[in-house]
């Protein structure tokens, strides 16, 4: 960290980088990071054309301090973009070296709020594929880094899931505790990283952090109230959010309502082009066969491409035994599809992210 602020402080004798390029750029990583999900598609090569760019800056342009740390922070803020749009696609490799490369240019920027930001989302990757130690690791220095509440209301939140699974019960409550109260201090001077976390978020994980430590009564309520808070902008969260919904119904033993959920997430994942809340649903499909015969059930199944779409109940009288329900499967081998990375077979559950 040293060195890279040595570097800022060295005036660059390349080509001179004008201010209102810089204006320029900041504006467009706003607008990059902020598109909706189903648009996302068509801005990629924008993204890494628009970090190749400030990578040359940063390498071969003149610059003042100021700037060069104005510079460090655009680089920080594509890398992040880029890496959620690679663990939306299951890259995970691609996406940890994209936040590793952020976070080297939040540290050169001088950004502690941006690195907390950055350490939160490698914690959430690391709890995604269930390193819950190396998740709790991080996001307690996480929250070493920053003192904005909206910052400090998502460490938390995300620190208090992760407990959860590791039942640590009084731990995790303290954090969501924590949560809370950070929230309720929050205004509107946030990270651009965290503008996002609402009462939505904040009713949904903790629902979630209940139900992973056994309550589950509370836990749909709150998980209800977050999903009814969500605001329609955030469809992508709302698929997630239905997906967590369909696995604590399954988990209850629910079925039919689980089906109803799953459905519902699986045609507005499919709609938006979120492939990520596409693989939610699809890891918990095997869960769903042995309720075959429950309402909707073979209608998600149908939807998935589990079984055929022909495929139909036939039942067949039994003049000792009463009627007997009989289904016809076709054979479907579970596979993870992400690109050589590993994915759970069981459906994770956690912070819906951006």
């Amino acid at each position: 960290m040293a060195g890279s602020a040595a570097v800022l402080d060295r005036a660059h004798y390349g080509t001179p980088v004008p201010v209102e390029f810089i204006d320029w750029l900041e504006s467009s990583t706003a607008q990059l990071a902020g598109m909706a999900t189903d648009e996302r598609q068509h801005v990629p090569g924008l993204l890494d054309a628009h970090l190749s760019t400030v990578a040359r800056l940063i390498a071969g342009g003149r610059y003042t301090p100021t700037v060069g740390r104005r510079l460090h922070r655009l680089a920080a803020s594509f890398s992040q973009t880029i890496a959620w749009h690679r663990f939306d696609l299951g890259r995970h490799t691609h996406a940890s070296q994209y936040w590793a490369a952020g976070l080297h240019h939040a540290h050169a920027a001088r950004d502690h709020d941006m690195a907390a930001g950055l350490l939160s989302d490698l914690a959430y990757q690391a709890a995604w594929r269930q390193d819950h130690p190396t998740a709790v690791s991080i996001l307690t220095h996480a929250l070493t880094r920053t003192q904005n509440p909206a910052a400090l209301c998502l460490l938390n939140l995300r620190l208090a899931r992760t407990l959860a699974a590791r039942n640590e019960g009084r731990a995790a409550l303290r954090s969501l505790a924590a949560a809370e109260k950070h929230l309720a201090d929050a205004g509107t001077d946030r990270p651009a990283w965290c503008t996002w976390i609402s009462e939505a978020d904040l009713a949904v994980d903790s629902g979630q952090t209940l139900l992973d430590l056994g309550d589950s009564g509370r836990a749909h309520q709150l998980i209800t109230e977050g999903q009814r808070l969500l605001p329609a902008a955030r469809d992508k969260t709302r698929g997630v959010f239905l997906a967590y919904q369909a696995a604590s119904h399954l988990d209850q033993k629910e079925p039919e309502p689980a089906a109803a959920a799953a459905t519902q997430s699986l045609l507005l994942a499919r709609r938006i082009r979120a492939p990520r809340c596409v693989r939610l649903i699809e890891d918990l499909l095997p869960r769903f066969r042995p309720y075959a015969r429950t309402q909707g059930v073979l209608e998600l199944l149908r939807l998935s491409g589990t079984v055929h779409p022909n495929s139909e109940l036939s039942v067949r009288a039994s003049p000792s035994r009463g009627n007997r329900t009989r289904h016809r499967f076709r054979r479907v081998t579970y596979e993870a599809r992400s690109h050589g990375d590993t994915v759970p077979k069981e459906a994770p559950r956690w912070p819906a992210g951006r």
